[in-house]
């Protein structure tokens, strides 16, 4: 029985770390050259090497995605908020989308509430 599902765990285990490889030398050599031809001349900063884009290619990974789903439920704020919509009456929804407006700006009309 065990026997059955190492084979197919080791080819899983190989692809992804082909994967990984190919996914790394793609846009390590993407960020390497990008930051090499636009920021010494646009911001007068150094050059980099390969491993340096590859390290600040993990780093804006996690700071800008990060591990999503690793801890905790996965989009769980999204459904926090929606629990919370749908129990606002019609006069406090409006009265968030006016304190968003503030905060981040008017994105067009607010959409009309479908009746359940």
């Amino acid at each position: 029985m065990a026997s059955r599902w190492i084979p197919r765990m080791m080819k899983g285990l190989i692809f992804a770390i082909v994967f990984l490889g190919i996914f790394a030398a793609g846009f390590g050599a993407a960020v390497l050259h990008l930051w090499n031809w636009l920021m010494p001349a646009l911001f007068g900063l150094h050059t980099i090497t390969y491993w340096q884009a590859l390290g600040l290619l993990g780093l804006s990974w996690l700071l800008f995605q990060g591990p999503r789903g690793w801890i905790g439920g996965h989009g769980y704020r999204r459904h926090r908020m929606h629990e919370r919509w749908k129990q606002m009456t019609p006069e406090e929804r409006e009265k968030f989308r006016a304190g968003m407006a503030g905060r981040c700006g008017h994105f067009g009309s607010p959409r009309t509430e479908q009746k359940a």
